[in-house]
């Protein structure tokens, strides 16, 4: 027994199996022939197995293998201002595990070493140009600019020829204006008694739930009436109800009757007496009644400026302001949407706010609208007091959220702003 374990302790030659010991382990593997020689290289790992007081003169001549630190920038500069070779690095996917790996060379071997074990290397702040920065600003604001990006599967935005409605729009709105002075044509009438006829007729379109659509057009139907005839004072309050029910007629759905409209001017004209002065306006205007109103720009602007419920109401509440004064007629509709908007963003913002998006889109500047904006604060400052206080009452009640209670931009300084005919010139 001796004997026997005598000759399995015995350490065989160099590349030389014991005899008769390969038949006794059956299927067992020779240790040869897992090339565990004597005398072999050791097996590269990232950590020495042998201890650190184990050394000999080999092993100091050998360079230190190789660390697991990832490399990065930093790292690689400290390498090589202690004068170390520069060592290449490269990264591979294992197929097998899907795991990432670090390939580093170190006399020969190579060393694999498993990225996930180690936390990763700092970000390194890399320097764009110029010109990427350009690139990236020029791609935002085309972005900005494209405002009908989000109704582009709705079929009623008509975002395909959006930009052509409107400039039809621009083409033809100087059309749709009045002589700002056609009043002295008048012989009965002055624009005092517009004005009470329009702040009455903004409680009638309240009262009967309107479109909004329709007080513009009704607005813009009696002035454009009112620049070629000559209207006695008794037919003046006829004049308004018959443009609301043209307008009625061409906007709304549900149209009111005429002897509601006979009713709401307390029997002071028969249906006939109205029926006759619908053909009347009718044969004056040559039956143009597609006019683009103050209503079509401010729409396309409350969506350039990416309006909330409550931007939107003070900016109408703004330009219904300016409906009743007569003074307002030297502006074009466009430019009166767009001071709305901007003065009801520095009304709610308490700063002037006026982006690019909107300047490209309106065609204004902020400077431009200047002076626009200022007569519209005035107008809200005096909108509750005095006798034409419709609109103020209106935008005072729950359903328009009470926006009349919003502070006035009395904080808008004095403008420098072109003529209003000059801007019309300009705009064209």
């Amino acid at each position: 027994m001796a004997g026997r374990v005598a000759d399995e302790n015995r350490r065989p030659a160099a590349g030389k199996p014991v005899p008769g010991v390969a038949r006794e382990m059956g299927s067992r593997r020779a240790l040869t022939d897992i090339k565990n020689l004597v005398g072999a290289a050791p097996y590269p790992c990232a950590v020495a197995k042998k201890p650190m007081l184990q050394k000999n003169a080999r092993d100091e001549k050998k360079p230190a293998l190789a660390t697991s630190r990832p490399m990065t920038r930093k790292f690689a500069a400290s390498l090589a201002s202690k004068g170390e070779p520069e060592r290449q690095a490269a990264t591979t996917t294992d197929p097998a595990l899907g795991v990432d790996r670090k390939k580093e060379h170190a006399d020969g071997g190579i060393v694999v070493i498993d990225v996930e074990e180690h936390e990763p290397a700092p970000d390194v702040d890399i320097d764009m140009d110029e010109t990427d920065h350009k690139e990236i600003s020029v791609k935002e604001d085309e972005s900005l600019m494209d405002i009908d990006s989000a109704d582009s599967g709705n079929p009623l935005a008509a975002t395909e020829y959006v930009e052509e409605l409107y400039k039809f729009y621009r083409e033809n709105e100087s059309k749709s204006c009045v002589e700002p002075d056609y009043m002295s044509s008048q012989q009965d009438i002055n624009a005092k008694m517009r004005a009470i006829l329009i702040d009455w007729l903004i409680e009638v379109h309240y009262k009967f739930e309107l479109m909004d659509e329709t007080l513009f057009l009704t607005v813009n139907i009696i002035d454009r009436f009112l620049e070629k005839q000559v209207i006695p004072r008794k037919k003046l309050q006829l004049v308004g109800v018959t443009a609301m029910l043209l307008a009625c007629k061409y906007e709304e759905v549900s149209v009111p009757v005429v002897d509601d409209l006979v009713l709401i001017s307390d029997r002071a004209y028969t249906k006939g007496q109205i029926l006759e002065m619908e053909k009347f306006i009718l044969n004056t205007l040559q039956f143009n009644m597609s006019v683009p109103t103050s209503y079509v720009f401010m729409r396309r602007f409350l969506k350039a400026a990416d309006s909330d419920k409550q931007l939107e109401q003070v900016s109408f509440f703004m330009l219904e302001l300016c409906l009743v004064e007569y003074q307002m007629l030297k502006y074009q509709p466009s430019l009166l949407a767009a001071a709305a908007v901007y003065t009801a963003q520095c009304a709610i913002n308490r700063c002037q706010h006026w982006t690019k998006v909107c300047e490209s889109h309106s065609r204004y500047t902020g400077d431009q609208l200047l002076e626009c904006s200022k007569m519209m604060v005035d107008f809200h400052q005096k909108a509750g007091t005095g006798k034409l206080t419709a609109v103020h009452r209106k935008y005072s009640t729950f359903r328009f959220g009470c926006v009349a209670k919003v502070e006035p931009a009395l904080f808008l300084p004095e403008s420098d702003a072109p003529s209003p005919r000059h801007l019309q010139a300009q705009s064209s």
